[in-house]
């Protein structure tokens, strides 16, 4: 792992905005602040954390088998359902699909998987200009960044930055009164982007999606949001294809009564959202696409498969002390925080992606309240071991651990490393490697006397 390395410049930059610092702490302290009120209102929070998993595990074992059972009924209701084997074919498939039906004006519903395919550089290649409608996602699409998060695109702004950047970009007159409030100011930029997008919302004539669930049962697509803009977007256009993954079916439509109440409490601390949409066909044209891009890969591993659980609530970013400090563009894709660090190398595969798993302090938060039950913190561990087989660490990383192999393998070198390692503590703190660990943590202290000398001063315990 380089000095040089691209994470580590990206999380050097995020550390050194204090600005960055502060948007991101009261984003996520408050939406944690928020599930803990209406999780402490279910007294069988657990019991659906465990059904969920359960479900999700059940699911992806067969996946197969409710993936035709999805794409058998979507099709009875009149929906062309596509499948992409990776991002370049699914971006395509959109891309050619606004080609042939001469598409103008294309408006986007908040979707990771659209991110991940990056459908939007793909329109913008053929001449297109898709809108985002989702608040967040227009205000990075204005900025000329990705989401910084799961469920909260534009987490790492504050108001004052967004106000700059409406002005910026005519969202907002200059010389428009605006209130110095925080919350007024908030409330005075989302009017405003909301003026700004309705009438384009109401001449559209293709509509993108994500889904946030696939019900094989019905060939339903679910869509959650709180905005409204989704509906719009799946309602005005003549047009509409759903972009998702194929980690996203679920067997019945009985199952988001427990899946629904986990998600929106997680994501966004709400009893539920303000919209919940279910569309099995309807009017129009209809389009799926189910997005394989390296998933097929991770089901066929047992161990990966669980990560594949994932509902994308975000809320092991939330709690995670490392997303918390540097935010998520240091992650170097579009899943940031520990769900990210998974994702990443195991979906994308890059050589840098494999830092990921190391920018961790496996204090195992996230697994606590991830809402279906994935231990984060042991795939974490366990994709660090891979990254080490595969020689994927840096030399004075290698070099470290053979050392001590090599001291731990006797006692006598054992106790004679630990006394020099006493006397030379200080110094030792204060070079190289040791001296930058150090700067961003606080370095245990050895114990004077060690335990085995206190031994040999009293004599073995009686027993």
């Amino acid at each position: 792992m380089g000095r040089a390395s691209p994470f580590r410049r990206r999380a050097r930059r995020a550390l050194g905005n204090p600005v960055l610092a502060r948007n991101v702490l009261r984003a996520t302290d408050t939406s944690l602040a928020h599930r803990r009120e209406v999780v402490a209102e279910r007294p069988d929070w657990e019991d659906l954390r465990e059904r969920a998993a359960a479900l999700r595990r059940h699911t992806l074992a067969r996946l197969d088998r409710y993936l035709r059972e999805f794409a058998e009924n979507a099709r009875a209701r009149g929906v062309q359902v596509h499948a992409a084997r990776d991002a370049r074919a699914a971006a395509r498939l959109v891309s050619e699909l606004a080609r042939r039906k001469g598409a103008t004006r294309i408006l986007k519903a908040k979707s990771m998987a659209t991110e991940e395919i990056e459908l939007n550089a793909a329109l913008a290649r053929r001449g297109f200009r898709p809108l985002e409608t989702d608040l967040g996602e227009y205000i990075v699409q204005l900025a000329g960044e990705r989401p910084s998060h799961l469920t909260a695109p534009a987490l790492h702004r504050s108001a004052e930055e967004i106000r700059d950047l409406f002005l910026r970009e005519g969202v907002i007159r200059e010389g428009t009164a605006l209130p110095r409030d925080r919350r007024a100011l908030a409330r005075r930029l989302s009017l405003s982007a909301r003026e700004t997008l309705r009438s384009r919302l109401l001449e559209a004539d293709l509509g993108v999606t994500g889904a946030n669930f696939l019900v094989a049962e019905t060939g339903t697509v679910v869509l959650v949001e709180n905005e409204g803009n989704i509906r719009f977007t799946t309602t005005t256009p003549p047009v509409v294809v759903a972009v998702a993954g194929i980690d996203k079916v679920i067997p019945r439509l009985a199952d988001l009564g427990i899946l629904l109440p986990l998600l929106t409490r997680s994501a966004t601390g709400q009893r539920a959202a303000a919209g919940v949409s279910l569309l099995s066909g309807g009017p129009g044209e209809r389009h799926v696409v189910l997005l394989d891009n390296g998933r097929t890969r991770m089901l066929a591993d047992p161990e990966d498969r669980e990560i594949l659980a994932c509902i994308r609530c975000g809320a092991c970013l939330n709690t995670c002390p490392v997303y918390r400090s540097v935010g998520g563009h240091a992650y170097g894709w579009i899943y940031p925080g520990p769900i990210g660090a998974l994702l990443a190398p195991l979906l994308r595969g890059r050589g840098e992606d494999w830092e990921l798993p190391f920018a961790s302090t496996l204090c195992g938060a996230c697994a606590e309240i991830c809402p279906v039950k994935i231990p984060l913190h042991e795939h974490l561990l366990r994709l660090r071991a891979r990254a080490a087989r595969a020689g994927r660490r840096g030399i004075g990383e290698r070099i470290g651990f053979r050392a001590f192999r090599f001291l731990a393998g006797r006692e006598d070198r054992f106790r004679l490393a630990a006394r020099l390692a006493r006397r030379m503590e200080g110094p030792l703190l204060r070079l190289g490697l040791l001296a930058a660990w150090t700067a961003a943590r606080e370095a245990p202290r050895m114990a004077r006397p060690a335990f085995h000398e206190m031994r040999g001063d009293h004599g073995p315990a009686a027993s």
